[in-house]
């Protein structure tokens, strides 16, 4: 009873997308669910609280007629977050230059307040943009480096990433290295160490991605800054794919920037993105974007985008109401399960290898798998085209994989279905 209260006045809260939680059984909703020590939820990892889950996979609206397993990619917002984008936009349509700026730009700040708390830092740190990239490349173009300065990054980082450091490179003269992992790694102090023997007196920044898209490999993102900042070197953090997801807050991670999209694991509408910077570094980094006080200490500097989507942005509250109804350790959890269910069943098929850690201190929700004798393109497409089921061939430097991501809303008979596919094709070579 008492998580029945919790999780309904949660929510309440959300206000938005109430009717679209009218639907969920809060009796089912209840089931599985155990009471600890602080009051959170525990994940019963006998399966028991599987009602629970099949009405959170009703609060999606996603197409029956393929298994979508590309959320790596994009995840689908919940009915609530669809609902407020519609009634937003609807809004905003009766009178778009009055309804946006002078109605929905009143909600950027218990926005950002929000998304402070989920994030555990100080309203003050966030911006709110359109996705990493955009994040990440603010601080990349916004660091005041000099000729000779170094960065440190991966190979298996993302190609936006390394692109915009290549590009700081040739047109700055700073010296943009990569170093480069064989995934996976379940070793903390090797992967430390591979970015402690790439510095140099010449390097200002390590450029760190906390869960590596490619594979889902999860780096010590904590230990490598402390050592980063032993030796006086800030840390920017590539958090695309881990913020809604894994459990943590961003001071957690000790890092002096961060960028993520919201539309990932966190499910808010598509275009929607987060910037956080340690508030004694706001004042150095400029802005991406034209601001008339370029070297303020003020975070929404950042957010001078001209015109964008006020809808998208207001709808990210929902999708964050959807996410805390859950529950952020209850939900890692979950995904992790999923992958785990459908990796460790692919291992035993022969000619599969995988190429992602099971173990959860190292990945999460994304894995990637091969079969020998066949391209990651020709498993792709034969998935897709013979039963429907929608992955994405990666090959990227020293990777060659099939990757796939379940969310929430994935069911069991799906991943069974894809173990059973996998199994067909790796039987047909």
């Amino acid at each position: 009873m008492a998580h029945r209260r919790n999780f309904l006045s949660r929510v309440v809260k959300g206000g938005l997308g109430l009717t679209a939680f009218s639907m969920l059984n809060p009796e089912a909703m209840a089931n599985g669910l155990t009471e600890t020590g602080d009051g959170l939820p525990y994940f019963d990892p006998t399966g028991s609280d599987e009602d629970f889950w099949v009405q959170v996979q009703q609060g999606y609206s996603v197409n029956p007629n393929i298994i979508n397993l590309n959320n790596g990619g994009v995840s689908p917002a919940p009915r609530i977050a669809q609902e407020a984008l519609s009634r937003f936009n609807d809004l905003a349509n009766e009178g778009p230059s009055y309804f946006m700026w002078r109605v929905m730009d009143q909600g950027r700040e218990p926005l950002r307040q929000q998304l402070a708390n989920l994030a555990g830092c100080d309203a003050a740190e966030i911006a709110i943009n359109r996705n990493a990239t955009e994040a990440l490349n603010t601080v990349i173009f916004g660091l005041p480096l000099q000729k000779g300065d170094e960065v440190v990054g991966c190979l298996q980082d993302y190609p936006n990433m390394i692109n915009a450091w290549k590009q700081r490179q040739q047109r700055d003269g700073i010296v943009y290295k990569q170093i480069s992992f064989d995934f996976p790694l379940e070793n903390d102090e090797t992967m430390v160490a591979a970015y402690a023997s790439a510095i140099t007196p010449r390097t200002k920044v390590l450029h760190l991605t906390h869960i590596i898209n490619w594979v889902g490999q999860i780096l010590p993102v904590r230990k490598i800054a402390d050592m980063a900042h032993a030796r006086g070197i800030e840390v920017l953090v590539d958090a695309a794919h881990s913020f809604g997801l894994l459990d943590f807050k961003i001071p957690d991670l000790q890092a002096d920037y961060l960028g993520t999209s919201l539309h990932k694991f966190l499910s808010a509408p598509v275009g929607s993105g987060m910037l956080w910077i340690k508030k004694e570094k706001i004042g150095k980094i400029w802005p991406l974007v034209c601001n008339d006080k370029p070297q303020s200490d003020d975070i929404r500097k950042f957010e001078t985008l001209g015109t964008r989507s006020f809808c998208i942005e207001q709808s990210i509250g929902a999708a964050i109401h959807f996410h805390e109804a859950i529950g952020a350790r209850r939900k890692q959890e979950r995904i992790h399960r999923l992958k785990h269910y459908w990796a460790n069943k692919a291992l035993q098929i022969p000619k599969v290898k995988l190429h992602t850690s099971l173990n959860p201190a190292y990945s999460c929700a994304i894995a990637g798998f091969s079969i020998d004798g066949l391209k990651p393109g020709e498993i792709d497409i034969k998935l897709f085209n013979e039963y429907k089921i929608h992955t994405v061939s990666i090959v990227w430097e020293n990777i060659s994989v099939v990757r796939v991501t379940p969310h929430v809303y994935t069911r069991f008979q799906d991943l069974d279905k894809l173990v059973g596919a996998i199994e067909k094709i790796a039987k047909g070579v």
